[in-house]
């Protein structure tokens, strides 16, 4: 029987599940629509896509070096219960460890973790464990050396934070000196020339406003943002940062003493620009209640 885009479509509203897995269904079942719904809740994929919009915003970054090349990928859930369940937790080193051989997160979604590729993976454990779960973002750096941090860790290489510093030259104990300051002080970018060119408009706008409200001339006021920005440089580029080990010398120093150049750098923080359902208690207490 031919399949059509309609027959798919009405599938899909009635499981939720996603247009291939849709597809397949039907075609696996010769277009009969209930035994397509039963097929995709066989394979778990249809209680799997009732939990995807539920917000996942918790979860776990997991980091992982080989060679030259570090990543870090988020992967979200909706509790933090489920970040210490061992099953999810080997998922995301797996996940880890599968994107250091990938460029982008579409090609980490396709990529083979064992016999199935991550995203199939991902659903699979969406049924088993009970919640949403979400490949939300991959970062990668390359280098002569990459060092890797990750903050609030469950286990190695897994926690809340993770960060990986790139560098020019071998690593002697800098690089993660470095990752632990970038987990902490979260820079902008690596330095003035990497800064989004908006947010240095946007802050120099804000200074010279508020430089014109002192009623100096034009001519003061111009070098008082001159210094202004420097400073906001020094606190939001890495390179310019106060070395936190160190606040003597900026992190620029810091390296150059232990010989080597930071060259990149990543930083990702679990849940950053995730908006969270939030709920009054009673509400919380009435749902629990079935009511």
């Amino acid at each position: 029987m031919a399949i059509t885009a309609t027959m798919v479509k009405e599938l899909r509203d009635v499981s939720g599940a996603g247009m291939m897995d849709a597809k397949k269904a039907l075609t696996e079942t010769d277009g009969n629509m209930e035994a397509a719904i039963d097929w995709l809740r066989t394979k778990g994929l249809a209680k799997a896509a009732k939990k995807s919009g539920r917000t996942a915003a918790e979860g776990l970054v997991g980091v992982a070096v080989k060679g030259g090349v570090g990543v870090a990928v988020e992967v979200n859930s909706e509790t933090d219960f489920v970040a210490r369940n061992s099953d999810f937790q080997a998922t995301v080193r797996g996940i880890a460890e599968v994107a250091t051989g990938v460029s982008d997160l579409e090609a980490l979604k396709g990529a083979k973790l064992g016999e199935k590729s991550v995203e199939e993976t991902v659903t699979e454990k969406i049924a088993t464990i009970g919640e949403n779960l979400h490949v939300r973002r991959m970062v990668a750096v390359e280098g002569d050396s990459v060092a890797s941090y990750v903050h609030n860790a469950v286990a190695d290489g897994l926690g809340k934070i993770g960060v990986l510093v790139a560098l020019k030259g071998a690593d002697n104990g800098i690089g993660k000196q470095i990752a632990m300051h970038v987990a902490a002080t979260s820079p902008a970018s690596l330095s003035e020339k990497d800064l989004d060119a908006a947010l240095i408009e946007r802050e120099k706008n804000v200074l010279t406003e508020q430089a014109r409200e002192s009623g100096k001339p034009e001519a003061v006021i111009e070098k008082m943002i001159v210094g202004r920005m420097n400073k906001f440089f020094e606190e939001v580029t890495l390179l310019n940062q106060k070395f936190v080990m160190n606040p003597d010398v900026t992190v620029a120093q810091a390296a150059k003493d232990a010989g080597v150049e930071v060259t990149g750098f990543a930083r990702l923080a679990v849940g950053e620009g995730v908006e969270k359902e939030v709920e009054d208690f009673a509400a919380e207490v009435a749902k629990t209640a079935g009511r």
